[in-house]
């Protein structure tokens, strides 16, 4: 991965082409919102909106001809977040941007990817019905209603969570070619302000009675106190001198047990926005 961002970090010209030849691949396009990413974080926003122009073509194909929004949403919300990032360095109003964005897509793709989202949904009520036949019995033509509201919530919030994914890979990148270490003191450090954390809250809380999905709604509300929760384990191991083993099992309890850890993690996160646990937290000599 080293040896790519080198390469594109060449010029335009590399930038561009890895950029456009990813994301016309299938399974390769995160790479092509990832070099972007990188161009932004280093060069600018302006340098970064000639690479991806480059993206955005394979991009605007993959949801025109393919009926596919994935490439081109995740692709723009990785633009914002490094864009907003590399203005303001700081994760939290990166966080804050993407999470303004995928309400944005979350609410946009019924109107223009109605057919597809039809098709997932009805995917998705093949594999339940045939999972829970008695079940499925009982909801009735309530089944599809659900199905369709799972299905308008999880697919922007994936996105979502794809895109920090991409852009925080670009930060590393961009630490590893030009500041080693800085991503990990970074992402170590981070922590929700008070006031974000109460505004996460306040919309969790009220997703179901506003009227928009709430599953999306908790996607979009949620992820910035998932993330702060992550970096603090991260945090917190990186703080004691922790061996790395402990990051091993916590990210296997996450795949094992992912709702219940994940609202574990959110809760610490408030926490942390309040108390500072990192820096309640006595560091550890290299001799512990």
């Amino acid at each position: 991965m080293r040896a790519l961002a080198q390469y594109v970090m060449r010029g335009p010209l590399q930038a561009g082409g890895v950029a456009a030849l990813a994301t016309a691949i299938p399974y390769l396009s995160w790479i092509g919102a990832a070099v972007v990413g990188l161009v932004i974080l280093r060069l600018g926003v302006a340098q970064g909106l000639n690479i991806a122009l480059w993206a955005l073509l394979p991009a605007l194909g993959w949801a025109w001809i393919g009926n596919e929004p994935t490439v081109i949403s995740v692709l723009l919300l990785v633009f914002l977040m490094t864009a907003v990032l590399r203005s303001t360095v700081s994760w939290e109003k990166s966080l804050l941007a993407g999470s303004g964005l995928g309400l944005v897509i979350g609410l946009a793709l019924p109107v223009l990817f109605s057919g597809m989202l039809q098709e997932v949904t009805e995917a998705y009520m093949s594999l339940y019905q045939w999972a829970y036949p008695d079940m499925s019995q009982q909801l009735g033509s309530d089944l599809e209603k659900a199905m369709r509201s799972m299905v308008e919530g999880l697919m922007p919030g994936t996105y979502l969570g794809m895109a920090v994914a991409v852009a925080m890979l670009s930060r590393y990148w961009q630490a590893v070619l030009y500041n080693p270490g800085g991503f990990r003191r970074e992402f170590h450090a981070f922590r929700l302000s008070r006031g974000v954390s109460a505004l996460c809250v306040l919309l969790l809380l009220v997703a179901p009675v506003i009227g928009i999905n709430p599953l999306l709604l908790g996607w979009v509300a949620g992820l910035p106190l998932l993330v702060a929760g992550i970096a603090l384990v991260h945090g917190v191991v990186g703080r004691k001198n922790a061996s790395n083993l402990w990051l091993v099992v916590f990210y296997a309890l996450l795949v094992v047990q992912g709702f219940t850890i994940s609202l574990l993690l959110m809760l610490l996160a408030i926490v942390d926005s309040w108390l500072d646990i990192r820096g309640r937290i006595k560091p550890s000599g290299p001799a512990e």
